[in-house]
């Protein structure tokens, strides 16, 4: 069966677009694929972290992944710092990679902005350990949106360069899962910009967290435009918030745009927020309520991340010690 790697980073406050961009599609792939669901919390640290926060988000992101569906027993599902395979591969990897191939990465000059100098080293390394998170399982393919798109190209380069400078076909060339538009769900507040777990207003997001109450008020608060709703997905052009409510909508339904246009269109937003709100509160409270439920009983989540994380580990040592012997690493 092919495998698959993908993880989530602990910075609290999941929300819509974090369900349905990935952990809905892992729960779809979930009978399909070997799986492995990884909390990254060593990428978290790129960037500081006050500790007390980044457990307590560790225990959240897991609880997420299971509250949504995701089957531990069936499944691997660990925090990324319980293997050390995973950073003893990534200074491996920081070893093959070139400063041209990270000089190229976009993400990291986002991220970093005009404090460039002023970034740790691990954010400019980041695409390196993403790599080592893959590769350390042999994964075959790996769940990505469309800005995690160029580091997936640079661990098919870094497995490349390996297998060729060690003369040993060790690694996969892993193949991106890429899945619909409708999935990339934007702020409520700015329909030009990523729902985000950093925006100041917590009215630009709906977290899974959220009751009844505050997803509905959210969703009635929602930056619109005067027009009614377009009759066609062509309508939508130029319509940044019209485009993002229609696609969550689409989304949570299992629709497509423009069966959303053919319903609604011509109707007024207040009527149509008010579907979105009835919809998205079916959908994402069973999911909150065990969330909750999780979240009060820790000792079952720690519980599921220990046993995870040995699995993952005895998948991992014997592809360290396959590298390790190509690289000339001595085993006396």
């Amino acid at each position: 069966m092919n495998r698959i790697f993908s993880g989530v980073q602990p910075t609290g406050n999941l929300h819509l677009g974090n369900y349905l961009g990935a952990i809905r599609n892992w729960v779809r792939l979930q009978d399909d694929y070997d799986c492995l669901f990884c909390v990254v919390d060593m990428h978290a640290i790129t960037i500081w972290q006050d500790p007390a926060e980044l457990t307590a988000s560790i225990r959240e992101v897991a609880a997420a992944m299971l509250a949504s569906g995701i089957d531990p027993k069936a499944n691997i599902v660990f925090n990324q710092s319980q293997v050390p395979g995973h950073a003893q591969l990534a200074w491996i990897f920081n070893c093959v990679a070139r400063l041209g191939w990270l000089n190229r990465m976009t993400q990291f000059k986002e991220k970093a902005g005009k404090n460039r100098e002023n970034a740790s080293v691990g954010l400019f390394a980041y695409p390196n350990l993403m790599a080592a998170d893959i590769l350390l399982y042999k994964a075959t393919h790996v769940p990505v949106g469309e800005d995690q798109k160029q580091h997936l190209e640079l661990t098919r380069d870094i497995a490349q360069k390996f297998n060729n400078d060690t003369g040993v076909e060790l690694f996969p060339i892993v193949e991106p899962l890429i899945f619909g538009a409708a999935t990339r769900v934007m702020s409520l507040r700015d329909g030009t910009a990523k729902m985000s777990k950093s925006e100041a207003s917590d009215y630009s997001r709906i977290n899974l967290t959220d009751d009844a109450d505050a997803i509905a008020l959210k969703i009635r608060k929602a930056r619109t435009d005067p027009e009614p709703l377009p009759e066609s997905p062509a309508g939508c052009e130029g319509r940044a918030e019209a485009a993002n409510l229609i696609g969550i909508y689409a989304a949570l339904a299992d629709t497509d745009v423009g069966e959303v246009c053919d319903t609604f269109g011509g109707q007024p937003f207040s009527a149509f927020k008010a579907a979105l709100a009835d919809l998205a509160v079916d959908r994402l409270s069973p999911i909150t309520t065990e969330m909750v439920r999780l979240r009060d009983d820790p000792g079952y989540v720690d519980s599921v991340l220990r046993d995870g994380a040995e699995r993952a580990r005895a998948l991992a040592e014997p592809v360290l010690r396959e590298v390790e012997d190509a690289v000339g690493f001595l085993h006396p």
